[in-house]
């Protein structure tokens, strides 16, 4: 692979993606956006996409604190929130998880993350019945091909901008967007715990986990064929494993077709009807 094979037109991805958000707002009758804000790159990014295609008082971000969340989370929160012109709005997570964490002796690291990622999911729906608003989504294409995000959680929206963009695509566009350099500089972190980093958790860096995914989803590779490339076989072997195992992740729950018109089979997106 060379160096130039995830590059991006960025002004036309930029003025796509501004298209997609005003579309399926639109389409679903709806013209307010809400959105979690985590401190993160990926949210920062379609923070800035959703209003510069809505405008800023049209689009609700919250930032979702627990009390293990780092100061710098806040931080860069803070920073987009004065970058993209809109009223800083903060709802610590805290007392309700901690309500049920009680109630779990010994619980573990992987179900507390679940826990919060299902909580700020629960609390972001809430607020945008208050706005009469859509949830989008911050979700890349990376996490949700390896499964490197929370079923129901931060899965959880309406609409996901971003999910077609690899992690190293979406730095490239906040880069050309002008975001803040500490956003896009700052190591990819679910912020679960001290340390903690995405990278670290996924067992590989997202510059060499992107050109392996694009290889395998992209461009249909085989293990062989990519490590020829000059990938790891057992490097290559365990992102194909992460894949095929976080595969239910990504598509509706299946449902047992019994009758003519089975929905989200036969029956398809009412709502285009209208168009």
């Amino acid at each position: 692979m060379t160096p130039d094979t995830l590059a991006l037109n960025n002004e036309f991805v930029y003025d796509y993606l501004k298209r997609f958000v005003q579309e399926e707002l639109h389409t679903s009758g709806f013209t307010e956006a809400c959105i979690a804000l985590s401190g993160g790159l990926d949210s920062a990014l379609v923070l800035k996409l959703a209003v510069d295609a809505l405008g800023a008082d049209h689009v609700h971000a919250i930032f979702l604190p627990y009390k293990a969340s780092s100061a710098e989370s806040k931080r860069d929160a803070h920073t987009m929130f004065e970058f993209c012109g809109i009223p800083w709005q903060e709802l610590d997570i805290s007392g309700m998880a901690d309500a049920y964490l009680a109630l779990q002796p010994g619980i573990d690291r992987l179900r507390t993350g679940n826990l919060l990622a299902r909580l700020r999911m629960a609390v972001i729906f809430d607020q945008s019945k208050k706005e009469n608003a859509l949830v989008v989504g911050t979700s890349n294409k990376s996490e949700l091909l390896v499964g490197y995000s929370t079923w129901y959680g931060d899965m959880a929206c309406a609409l996901m901008p971003i999910g077609d963009l690899y992690k190293t695509q979406v730095r490239s566009l906040a880069r050309h967007l002008g975001l803040p350099q500490q956003v896009i500089a700052k190591l990819p972190s679910a912020d679960l715990w001290t340390g903690q980093t995405d990278e670290g958790e996924i067992g590989v860096s997202y510059e060499t986990l992107d050109q392996v995914l694009f290889l395998l989803v992209d461009q249909r590779c085989s293990s062989a064929e990519v490590n020829s490339e000059g990938f790891e076989l057992d490097l290559v072997q365990r992102v194909e494993r992460k894949i095929l195992t976080s595969q239910f992740k990504r598509v509706p729950p299946p449902i047992a077709k019994l009758s003519q018109r089975t929905v989200g089979i036969d029956f398809l997106y009412p709502r285009d009807w209208r168009k």
